[in-house]
């Protein structure tokens, strides 16, 4: 006799949510009142749940579970950042971090253990690949970052942003990543606007192409580069979706009443992509496209050829673009002292892509 395993509530939408209830003989309503339990009250013991039934409650206890990522390590910055490490069920570990601002708290949350993408200036790519994240297991880390910041269920959010520019490309994990967004958007759960959730990537254009009719929330694209050479180095993939592709794909994406923009991220390398010719290049790549710049300075890690541009370059690069009309910020390092900061995230990861299960410490670019 086998048993049958238990559906995770956790990362179900509205819709799977409803599918779900549906499925056990009971009303769609059911779906809005657990969503409200887990992600607005946080609540994981569906006997605490005291507007169903106990019958209900004691069925949900046969066939469901609520479970989340286990905590194995919490820091805090000098600077208020807090970077937590979440083990998963088959013993790979992923990170997440928390950064807090004045008028804003965002969360940065992975979507793959490791990265099957080869980007030259990224660690996590020289560690290796395992597998997608769950949408459960995405959403948890969003779940277990309210319970561990304090959030009051009735009081204001203390993660008032979330951005998919953790480990991995999210739009290769595009079904768990959507659904996970779903229920980020809901509001029955966290209820957040499209313009704070950030879905990052490196340029996968068919799965960007679905995503603006599923789901158009605030995009980032991993740029690095403007010529199609130098591209096919720093981020491989361009190889597949060269650099017209890419731009083609995000221009469609953007609203036709132009509220929205889209913001590029470019790592600063010295000697490699920073030079002023550079700079202009990227002002007429961008050319009619309403577009925020995030300039990166490199972490360097262990056995990498790069190095950061140093302050004058990023600056003298940042004000070309500034006097273009073209906003532009240098991203400033949060959480440097706990490994925090850009290229310093740290997972562990079970690499499947160089055919051996070696425990190895993964450092995640989040761009």
């Amino acid at each position: 006799m086998t048993t049958e395993t238990k559906v995770n509530l956790l990362g179900l939408n509205r819709e799977d949510m409803g599918a779900f209830f549906a499925g056990i003989g009971e009303k769609a309503f059911r779906a809005t009142q657990v969503l409200k339990w887990l992600h607005q009250y946080g609540v994981s013991d569906f006997d605490e749940m005291t507007n169903l039934s106990k019958s209900l409650r004691e069925r949900l206890k046969e066939v469901a579970e609520i479970h989340v990522p286990e905590v194995i390590m919490d820091q805090q910055s000098a600077d208020g950042t807090r970077k937590w490490l979440f083990r998963l069920d088959d013993g790979n570990a992923i990170e997440t971090v928390f950064i807090p601002e004045k008028e804003r708290g965002t969360l940065c949350v992975s979507s793959q253990v490791g990265c099957a993408l080869d980007c030259s200036f990224c660690s996590t790519a020289q560690q290796g690949f395992n597998r997608n994240l769950s949408s459960s297991e995405i959403i948890g880390q969003l779940w277990l970052a309210n319970k561990l910041l304090g959030r009051d269920p009735g009081g204001d959010r203390v993660v008032t942003n979330v951005v998919l520019m953790g480990m991995g490309e999210p739009l290769l994990n595009y079904d768990a990543v959507v659904s996970a967004m779903d229920i980020m958007l809901e509001d029955f759960a966290y209820a957040l606007s499209k313009r704070r959730v950030t879905l990052s990537t490196s340029g996968v254009v068919p799965a960007l192409n679905r995503l603006k009719e599923r789901c158009d929330v605030a995009l980032a694209v991993s740029l690095h580069a403007v010529r199609d050479d130098l591209r096919n180095e720093l981020v491989p993939i361009n190889r597949k979706y060269p650099i017209k592709e890419l731009m083609e794909a995000c221009r469609n994406y953007l609203d036709r009443d132009g509220r929205r923009r889209i913001t590029w991220e470019y790592v600063m390398l010295a000697g490699v992509n920073d030079t002023e010719q550079d700079a202009r290049q990227l002002v007429k790549l961008l050319k009619g496209i309403p577009s925020k710049v995030n300039l990166i300075p490199f972490n360097p890690f262990p056995n990498t050829r790069y190095q950061c541009s140093d302050a004058e370059t990023i600056l003298r690069f940042q004000n070309i673009l500034i006097n273009a009309g073209i906003v532009t910020i240098t991203r400033k390092t949060r959480g440097e002292d706990i490994d925090a900061a850009c290229g310093q995230l740290a997972g562990k990861v079970q690499d499947r892509t160089k055919r051996r299960f070696k425990n190895i410490e993964v450092s995640q670019e989040v761009v």
